[in-house]
């Protein structure tokens, strides 16, 4: 890694560090250079602005949620089997301890500012994920009905997310919920699986 490129990872790390404990009103880049042991002029070479450093820890974000192993569609295995497979990759990656703080970090500044939030959200919303993917595959194959895969997706990560994300997001919970995500996915499936 170059050295900039390091100074650069320093200064994220710093400023995650610096928004969580003061959030992005608090923060100041002064202390974010502190931390990160770069000078303030190095810290605005690489983001011109706080606000540039926030959106570019947004989309680290963003870009962690898409960096699991897709599971490509199988037309000789179950589909619960091949969703089961997806979301227990996808919940190992929501759930990592830096991923984890990134999301308390970003949200709690999300839900302060309405605008952020849209913007946010309106990224997030351009991103193809596998598990949309999957689910795309899934019902171009006749193995689903044929929906909106992104609604679907969003339908299935709801249930999901309720059970393997916000107890560990909200109470710092990481339980062990045998069978829960055979039962997620049976739920979604007796509405979108085709009969044969």
């Amino acid at each position: 890694m170059k050295l900039t490129e390091k100074k650069r990872e320093n200064i994220i790390e710093a400023a995650i560090e610096e928004f969580r404990e003061q959030g992005y009103l608090g923060a100041k880049t002064t202390q974010i250079a502190k931390r990160a042991g770069v000078s303030s002029r190095t810290l605005y070479n690489h983001f011109e602005s706080k606000e540039d450093l926030f959106n570019a820890i947004c989309e680290i974000m963003i870009e962690r949620n898409s960096v699991m192993a897709p599971v490509a569609f199988d037309a000789d295995r179950p589909i619960d089997e091949q969703l089961v497979e997806a979301l227990e990759r996808y919940v190992v990656v929501i759930t990592e301890k830096e991923t984890m703080g990134l999301s308390r970090m970003v949200n709690a500044e999300l839900l302060r500012d309405l605008e952020r939030s849209r913007a946010f959200f309106a990224e997030f919303a351009t991103h193809d994920y596998p598990i949309t993917q999957l689910i795309a595959e899934a019902m171009e194959a006749g193995a689903m009905r044929k929906a909106d895969p992104v609604y679907a997706t969003n339908q299935l990560l709801g249930l999901v997310k309720s059970f393997f994300f916000w107890p560990e997001f909200l109470l710092g919970e990481k339980r062990k919920l045998e069978g829960v995500m055979k039962d997620c996915v049976a739920m979604f499936l007796s509405h979108y699986k085709i009969d044969k």
